[in-house]
This record gives C-alpha cells, structure tokens and sequence, in this order.
C-alpha cells in the first residue's frame, strides 16, 4: 500500500525529498512512477511516453515475447536486466544508452505532475528490471528543465502537439532540410495519428517527436490547426526594427533554426557521455 508523501517545505518537491533521505522505493504520481534506489532514480515509467520495451521492439532488438521472458524470470531479485544481457539480446552498453533514453524521456512528461499533494510512496518497491543505471534527481531535474526550454524556442508552433499531424508540400523550398528520423515521421503521418500516437507506433522519444514536429511545422512542413497563433509576426516587405537597409545576405537567411540541443549538466562522466550519445541518435537516426 502507498504511504502519502508528508508535508514538504515550500521549496522542496517529493523528489527532492527522497533524495535527500536516500530513500528506496516507488514514488507515483498522476502521470508516472519514479523508482528509487538510495535516492537516486533508476527508472522512470510514464504512458506518455514509450517505455523501454516498444523502443526495443521497434528497433528489432527485443521481440514482445522475449521481454516477457525477462519479465517472467526476473524475481525478487529484479534480474530482468541480467536476463536481456546474458540471453544475448543487448550488449550493456545498447541497454544503458536504451535505458537511459526510456528514464529522461518517461521523466520530461511524469515530472512537472509530480506535486507532494497527489503522490505516493512505496518503501522498499523496486522495478523488476533491476538497476541499470542510477541518474541524480538534481541531474535529472536540470535535464527536464533544458528540455522544456528545448521545446519552449518552438512555442508559436505548440499547436501541433496534440493535433494529428498532417504533411504539407510547400510551393517555396523549406527553410529546413529534414533529418533521417524527420522524414521518417512524415512518412507514417497519415493525417490522423498525432505526435504522442506517432511515437508510441515508431517506438521513438516522445520528446524528440513533439520537438521535430514543431521545427517541420516552423519550417512549413506540417499543417498548423487554423485555430493557433500565427507563428510570427509579419512586417511589411523590406522594413526593420532599426530602419535601415538590411543586407542581402541577410534577407535570405532564415529567420528559424533548430535549436542546439542541450545536455543536462553532471558531474558522472559516465552519465554525460550516454546522454551525448542518447541525443545524437535521436538527433540522427
């Protein structure tokens, strides 16, 4: 049964807290779980975003039926993550990258819900795959935070997080060249299924995927629903902010890029280089 998270001081979250007691156990909210081991997450389950295993299965490295096996066999022990290594199905390194990948993408949607009002704790509970990887609750936090900065460049653009995403062929060459993974999501946008969808059906980050369907959309790729703010304002042909001329070079650049992507800030290199490697497979792939 989950013990209700006491009260917290003004500036303390349920998380904080935890790490700070170094706690163990399960800490679930409105919108996702939060596994603990000393205080350090080690997993983060979210139905926002898709979990390790439709990652695995996308990418054809864990069949459903062998997850299940893991899942089966792991025990009290929580051996589920030895059993994907030692069957043969994933090297350490692909399951850290993978895990990883699961634990900052499941935690950018479960950890802005996750307020001392609405959570439980369960002391002692851990996930059945076991520790894969432990990521500080400060390191985790910063990660969300640059994520959502990440998203908030694009805000003009939010419209399209929740609608279905429909390509467009614009009469004017883009202001973008689609990456791999972009042009990979406009081919399976058949008008209906929007980016959450798209990203549960290619088992890819939901981030990433409401991060590029906003740049296609900033960069007149993707249909904007009538009803959304214009993305920029419009001035009358020629004219700038200071009144003078500006060049012509100037004039042909693009008025959007897509933004660098930032990575969360720790002092674990080992932690630092699986994000770097993280962001440039979903940046590339």
């Amino acid at each position: 049964m989950g013990l209700p998270i006491p009260r917290l001081p003004p500036s303390a979250g349920p998380l904080d807290q935890l790490a700070a007691e170094r706690a163990t156990g399960a800490l679930r909210g409105p919108s996702g779980c939060f596994y603990l081991v000393d205080g350090a997450v080690t997993c983060v389950e979210s139905a926002t975003a898709p979990g390790l295993d439709a990652r695995l299965a996308a990418a054809g490295k864990v069949p459903p039926e062998r997850w299940q096996d893991a899942r089966d066999t792991a025990g009290a022990q929580h051996t589920g993550a030895r059993y994907l290594v030692d069957a043969g199905l994933l090297t350490q390194g692909e399951l850290e990258i993978c895990h990883l990948g699961a634990l900052l993408d499941a935690a950018f949607f479960a950890l802005p819900l996750l307020v001392a009002d609405d959570v439980f704790f369960t002391p002692g509970a851990g996930h059945w795959l076991g520790v894969v990887r432990r990521v500080g609750a400060a390191t985790l936090q910063r990660a969300t935070a640059r994520r959502r900065a990440l998203l908030g460049r694009l805000a003009p653009w939010a419209a399209v997080d929740t609608s279905p995403v429909v390509p467009l062929h614009p009469a004017r060459p883009a202001t973008m060249r689609p990456t791999s993974s972009q042009r990979r999501l406009l081919a399976h946008a058949d008008g209906r299924r929007t980016p959450h969808e798209l990203a549960l059906a290619l088992g890819r980050s939901a981030f990433v995927t409401l991060l590029d369907i906003r740049r296609l959309a900033a960069a007149g790729l993707v249909l904007v629903p009538d009803d959304a703010p214009k993305a920029l304002p419009r001035r009358r042909p020629g004219a700038c902010l200071d009144e003078n001329p500006a060049p012509a070079e100037a004039a042909r650049t693009p008025t959007w890029q897509p933004p660098v992507p930032q990575l969360p800030e720790t002092a674990d290199p080992d932690i630092a280089l699986l994000v770097r490697l993280r962001t440039a497979l979903e940046e590339n792939l």
